[in-house]
């Protein structure tokens, strides 16, 4: 079933992923980039990159024979995902912290876009990838809905399906799942930008969680109990009822799998834009991104190999 091996696959994502940190954070200690900067690219990434990338992934043949599984997956992805949320509310409901809803935020939410997408492609090809954009949907969905309402009480009042609409996130997955379910064809001359600028998405993530790093002191978050609280949801409790919940409605084989590994995968890359934007601490959130993603050398090829016992 798997096309890669999984040590080596993520080894080099995370040691490309870093590498683009180095480089934020390079570019601020040598004053390339001023620091303030962070709240311009966060606004461009949220507004912009991450719908055209939402898009891009929608851009896909559809094939009639793997019906059966995409909506199997569909329902485990949102198994999975609620099941993350409820998990995060639950063991922060007695928190009174200010930081509350980034940590909830950074429970909830992996980095199944940027760093779990090149794993998928890897492992299981064009099919792990389209069960990956049905997976991604549920995401968009969920982080755009539920995430917005966790990280900016405000944004629930008034009119709900108003301001959902104003979510360009939101509009991206309307846009994208026409694109797909229709087989709406896209002329190349538009297709391409539309590529070009989803592919910013994971460098200019890691080029903001770099600058926020050089002008963070970050040892002080790592001794932080919130920081680890984060980590231990994120990386080992949510992956393992993310596990018993595929085990005990029998999804296996590559549905399982793709499932699995995207919610296991480390505290989304977004989570240290959304503390620039909503002006949470952001040397926590550029932590539990960084923390979480070293982590996942040695938690993402553990789960693969409960994935693959599994079948």
């Amino acid at each position: 079933m798997f096309q890669g091996n999984l040590v080596s696959i993520t080894a080099q994502q995370v040691l490309v992923m870093f590498l683009l940190i180095l480089v934020g954070y390079l570019a601020v200690r040598f004053h390339i980039l001023d620091a303030g900067a962070r709240r311009s690219f966060s606004s461009l990434l949220v507004n912009i990159v991450v719908p055209a990338m939402i898009v891009n992934s929608y851009m896909t043949a559809f094939d009639p024979e793997i019906l059966a599984n995409l909506v199997r997956t569909a329902l485990v992805s949102l198994g999975v995902l609620v099941a993350g949320l409820a998990v995060a509310l639950a063991f922060t409901c007695r928190m009174r912290h200010p930081d509350r809803p980034l940590i909830r935020f950074a429970i909830t939410f992996s980095n199944a876009a940027y760093m779990g997408f090149p794993l998928i492609e890897a492992l299981f090809g064009a099919e792990g990838l389209l069960y990956a954009s049905i997976f991604n949907t549920f995401f968009n969905i969920l982080i755009w809905t539920a995430g917005m309402a966790i990280l900016d009480p405000k944004a629930s009042q008034g009119n709900p399906l108003l301001e959902l609409a104003k979510k360009p996130a939101l509009l991206a997955v309307a846009v994208g799942l026409a694109l797909y379910l229709g087989q709406i064809p896209v002329p190349a001359l538009i297709a391409q930008p539309i590529s070009l600028l989803g592919a910013m998405n994971t460098p200019l993530s890691m080029l903001i969680t770099g600058a926020i790093i050089a002008t963070s002191d970050l040892r002080a978050v790592i001794r932080s109990g919130r920081l680890w609280l984060i980590l231990v949801l994120r990386m080992a409790v949510i992956p393992a009822v993310s596990f018993l919940l595929c085990m005990a409605t029998g999804t296996g084989g590559m549905v399982g799998a793709v499932v699995i590994l995207l919610e296991a995968c480390p505290c989304a890359a977004i989570t240290s834009v959304f503390a620039v934007q909503f002006r949470y601490d952001e040397q926590l959130g550029a932590g539990a991104v960084v923390a979480s993603t070293l982590l996942s050398i040695f938690t993402l090829p553990l789960c693969a190999l409960l994935v693959q016992m599994m079948g």
